[in-house]
């Protein structure tokens, strides 16, 4: 049975850094587009950012280079790296693969002075 359990959430000032893990279980992430959302109270899901097998990846248009996505085939695990963080990034961030509709159970990033 699979499963993602995403950690690394917490508060963080505005400008600051958060690097966000999802550790996958039951299937081989690295042959799978994996991807991070986020959604905040009130507003839809949005794609933060996603990557390919072969390591292509994609941006939502908010992310402004801010953040990179990365793979970590040996412990079948992905990562968001958060940098320069804004309020408005404050949200629920989950990772998921969407081949399998399948998606962790969140973690909170809450950037506030």
């Amino acid at each position: 049975q699979m499963q993602l359990v995403e950690s690394g959430g917490g508060l963080v000032q505005p400008g600051g850094s958060l690097r966000l893990s999802c550790v996958v279980s039951g299937i081989r992430s690295s042959v799978y587009t994996m991807d991070w959302h986020r959604q905040a109270p009130g507003k839809q899901r949005d794609l933060v950012a996603s990557i390919s097998p072969g390591g292509r990846t994609e941006y939502g248009s908010f992310v402004e280079g801010r953040f990179t996505i990365v793979r970590d085939n040996p412990s079948n695990a992905v990562y968001l790296q958060m940098n320069n963080v804004k309020p408005e990034d404050t949200a629920v961030y989950f990772c998921g693969a969407p081949q399998f509709h399948s998606w962790g159970q969140g973690t909170q990033v809450t950037v506030s002075s």
